[in-house]
């Protein structure tokens, strides 16, 4: 099956191809369930929410490193 659209693609010039891949595009597009605005803006919450906590222990983890640090180092 491979060899039929491998073959089928050599014979398409380059335009063609070009005209065949916006259709696609625009075929797959129309499947996508976009959010509503209610959920985008649920799911933008929880993602700068989550970004603040990881934020937040990686600087716990710095100033604990940074302390140990300089106690062992002086």
């Amino acid at each position: 099956m491979t060899d039929a659209v491998e073959v089928t693609e050599e014979k398409l010039g380059l335009f063609a191809r070009v005209g065949l891949y916006y259709r696609q595009v625009v075929s797959e597009l129309k499947k996508v369930v976009w959010p509503t605005r209610k959920m985008l803006t649920t799911y933008t919450a929880v993602v700068l929410v989550f970004v603040a906590f990881i934020i937040a222990v990686v600087s716990v983890i710095d100033l604990v490193l940074t302390k140990v640090v300089f106690w062992v180092f002086g």
